[in-house]
């Protein structure tokens, strides 16, 4: 019988049958499977060529190789018979599509913003909001570093400062909230580049340290405190349902509150948001840079253009744009983001019962492995976090993500790498795509790796592109 997750309808119904109670412990997911695409298992042998192949990194990996993919949550989740009927609606109109109106609508319900420019998917919002707002020698604030996020805000001449918790960086602290502002540190930096800093970067939930949420009393805080020095709030709004769900399950006044409520009024304490629809919102590509700024907003329809496609369209079809809309409306039904967390918590709860190292508490859309504690000998230099990524996928055909000094990059000033404090592994849990025995192959074989006495040299990068590396770096073992 199957474990329930926290939250799962029946995890807590007595049971009364033949004179006797028991305590309902299964729970179903809130769908069911009409379409099936077939996956294959490889050899060893298999997977030891295609690794190598791969130059060691699961990017480079062909998904045809694959058994059971988590690198990423971003565009690879299921789409619902709802959102397929829309698709056969699209209006693909180059100019002033109906699906672009609709999108306008749903998003402005939801996310609260005034003005919604459409790109192709979230680091298209990215460089549009750097490009307009940043100005060379700017700094800019952030409950921690994201890769697309960061590189853009650097390439258009600003500095990116950590002002997360300090509990954000040590995967064994136990905190509810490990993505919330640290409002002192923030002050010092409102405080110290008075004028330099053209907003605030609150990402909600936080990818890097493991996907934590960040509490409603934190973004009310800091709304208030960026108010004070006239500096706007923009938020990376990807898994923001993600996160409104653990402010209901976690903080004090929302337990009775939908999601959708909890959603709306967090958003209402930001005054712009990126968004990658692929994550949340439930499709394969496209996403948006919402403002409530008019003169922001004009900037982005102009910029827009450039880059992207026109104001209406933004790089994505009238379809996309279709699915998109109706996406977000299925996120934020809390039936949805329930299954879809206890998914996460079913494989992270598994795995610390059999002692395997995680970030804790386990995030919304990923659970974390500790590659430091996987290999403690291994110094950061030789790539832990890389190396776990590939001895996964060896062990049984599961690519996962390096989240850790590769994934960091260069300091462009020295030229060395960055250090970061977590060197982790992220497996990340497509929404509405896999069964709980998938999962349960993948804490399998995440355990397997973990007891193997045989631990690996580690890796040596023998590419490094300029940007971004860890999309296509390519290492050798040691």
């Amino acid at each position: 019988m199957r474990n329930s997750h926290p939250g799962q309808p029946g995890a807590d119904d007595t049971v009364q049958t033949m004179g006797m109670q028991y305590r309902r412990r299964s729970w179903a997911e809130p769908y069911k499977i009409k379409m099936v695409e077939p996956i294959r298992m490889t050899t060893r042998a298999q997977r030891e060529k295609a690794l190598a192949e791969a130059g060691y990194n699961t990017f480079l990996l062909r998904s045809d190789d694959v058994y059971i993919d988590l690198l990423t949550d971003s565009g690879t989740s299921a789409m619902s018979d709802w959102q397929w009927a829309g698709m056969m609606l699209g209006d693909e109109a180059y100019a002033g599509s109906k699906n672009f109106y609709h999108l306008e609508e749903v998003v402005r319900k939801h996310y609260t913003h005034k003005h919604v420019i459409p790109t192709h998917q979230g680091r298209g919002a990215e460089h549009l909001l750097s490009q307009i707002m940043i100005q060379a020698g700017d700094v800019v604030p952030g409950n921690m570093y994201f890769t697309t996020t960061r590189f853009h805000q650097e390439h258009a001449g600003a500095k990116f400062i950590d002002v997360i918790i300090d509990e954000a960086h040590d995967p064994s602290v136990i905190h509810p909230f490990k993505g919330n502002v640290d409002l002192a540190k923030l002050e010092r930096v409102l405080e110290a580049h008075r004028g330099r800093v053209p907003y605030v970067c609150l990402a909600a939930t936080v990818n890097m340290a493991g996907g934590q949420p960040v509490s409603m009393a934190c973004a009310r805080a800091v709304k208030e405190l960026c108010g004070k020095y006239r500096v706007p709030v923009m938020s990376d709004a990807t898994r923001a349902v993600e996160n409104a769900w653990f402010i209901k399950q976690r903080e004090e006044g929302y337990a009775d509150t939908p999601v959708a409520d909890i959603l709306r009024e967090f958003m209402s304490y930001t005054d712009g948001a990126t968004m990658s629809g692929k994550k949340d919102p439930l499709v394969n590509i496209g996403g948006w840079l919402s403002v409530n700024d008019d003169a922001i907003a004009e900037k982005a329809r102009n910029l827009v253009v450039v880059f992207e496609g026109l104001h209406t369209y933004g790089g994505m079809a009238g379809r996309d744009m279709e699915a998109m809309a109706r996406g977000i409306v299925e996120s934020v039904q809390d039936a949805h983001i329930r299954a879809r967390i206890g998914q996460v918590e079913y494989l992270g709860e598994l795995l610390q019962t059999w002692g395997v190292p995680i970030v804790q508490p386990v995030g919304g859309h990923a659970v974390y492995l500790d590659a430091r504690r996987f290999y403690p000998g291994m110094a950061q230099t030789r790539f832990p976090a890389q190396t776990l990524a590939a001895e996964l996928y060896l062990d049984a055909g599961v690519r996962a993500m390096e989240r850790g000094i590769v994934s960091a990059g260069r300091n462009t000033e020295t030229g060395d790498h960055f250090y970061p404090k977590l060197e982790l592994v992220r497996l990340t849990i497509p929404r509405r795509v896999y069964t709980q025995a998938h999962i349960d192959v993948v804490a399998e074989s995440v355990q397997a790796v973990f007891a193997n006495p045989q631990r690996p040299a580690g890796l040596e990068m023998v590419y490094e592109p300029e940007c971004l590396r860890f999309f296509q770096a390519r290492f050798e073992r040691l």
